[in-house]
């Protein structure tokens, strides 16, 4: 059986049914102002959402988000059997603080702006295993809360580089369950530790790009597929240099990525007329997308097979300080509105 489930180096197929059987997402102001902005299942002005600060405000957002969640698969609290979550501040907190209540026993995740894609995979595989049931799986990220974490004091109003993404205020979540209705999980890559010695904590699209390619090629490889297989290949996320980055590779490799590719980054906001410089980042970002545009997008037939590729720079303010590179991953997930064996 686990022959069969591995297919070639990096790659596991399902061998049952894995869906996502409900989700929900969470944004801030600026998010909701963005083209996509009625995917949101709620939008909150304040950056604070009436919390006393912005760790707090991203905590309250990630329990609500999973309780919208599970609300929406038609299920209660007590029918998840495990959640996975994480997110970008030390120690994972928000997403500690967020769950602990809830009771639901919890895996504590950090892939940076990968998360969303790891926690799908440890889900899928948790219950493809028969391990459980249901689970839930989900990250989110605040822009003041990173911002004050990674960067610079608030008040420091220190010039941007144009390479420079905005951390996306936002949170999604996905049930996934053997039972009920929606698009099934096919596919995990798990992506390999890529670093190409980038030092620039600005130009994380350009340090997380080769990931991105690496782990679609391991993809490619060994499921023999092309990219004109998929109605759409996602990553997430890059901005418009790390995706630029992306296409020249890929095309350099022989899989040339024609109209069929986007990244999320690019999605959530709205380049020409929000300054964002090269786009969205965080972990809130490719989950929100996902949880809140991309999954509607399947709901109605509008696309049918998604490759969704998470990227991540895995780096800290402590390493950053001492001068390492940053190093990235990658980790790509399959979803299909029909289950192919």
């Amino acid at each position: 059986m686990q022959a069969q489930k591995r297919l070639g180096k990096q790659t596991m197929r399902m061998a049952g049914d894995v869906k996502i059987i409900g989700s929900a997402s969470i944004a801030g102001k600026m998010e909701g102002e963005g083209p996509i902005g009625e995917s949101f299942d709620e939008v909150f002005e304040d950056a604070h959402w009436g919390e006393e600060s912005w760790e707090k405000a991203e905590t309250k957002m990630q329990k609500e988000t999973a309780l919208c969640a599970i609300s929406k698969a038609g299920k209660a609290v007590s029918d998840i059997q495990m959640i996975y979550a994480g997110d970008l501040i030390n120690q994972c907190i928000c997403s500690t603080f967020g769950i602990r209540d809830l009771g639901i026993p919890f895996y504590g995740l950090f892939g940076a702006c990968s998360t969303m894609a790891e926690a799908l995979s440890m889900g899928a595989f948790v219950v493809d295993g028969g391990f459980a049931e249901t689970v839930v799986c989900g990250t989110s990220s605040h822009f003041a809360s990173a911002e004050r974490q990674f960067r610079f004091p608030m008040e420091y109003g220190g010039q941007r580089a144009l390479t420079a993404q905005w951390t996306v205020t936002g949170a999604g979540m996905a049930v996934l369950s053997n039972e009920g209705t929606g698009p099934y999980i096919t596919e995990i890559t798990t992506g390999v530790i890529t670093d190409k010695g980038i030092k620039d904590a600005s130009n994380m699209g350009g340090a997380m790009a080769p990931a991105a390619v690496s782990t679609m090629l391991a993809h490619f490889t060994d499921t023999g597929r092309t990219p004109d297989y998929y109605d759409l290949i996602l990553t997430g996320d890059l901005g418009k240099l790390g995706s630029d980055i992306v296409r020249e590779m890929m095309s350099e490799c022989g899989y040339p990525l024609k109209s069929n590719y986007n990244d999320c980054g690019l999605i959530i906001y709205d380049l020409k007329k929000q300054d964002v410089h090269s786009g969205g980042s965080g972990c809130g970002c490719s989950a929100a997308v996902l949880c809140g545009h991309i999954l509607k997008l399947m709901s109605s037939g509008e696309v049918n097979k998604v490759l969704f590729v998470g990227t991540g720079a895995l780096m800290s303010p402590t390493s950053t300080q001492q001068g390492e590179s940053i190093p990235s991953i990658a980790h790509a997930v399959v979803l299909s509105n029909v289950k192919e064996n």
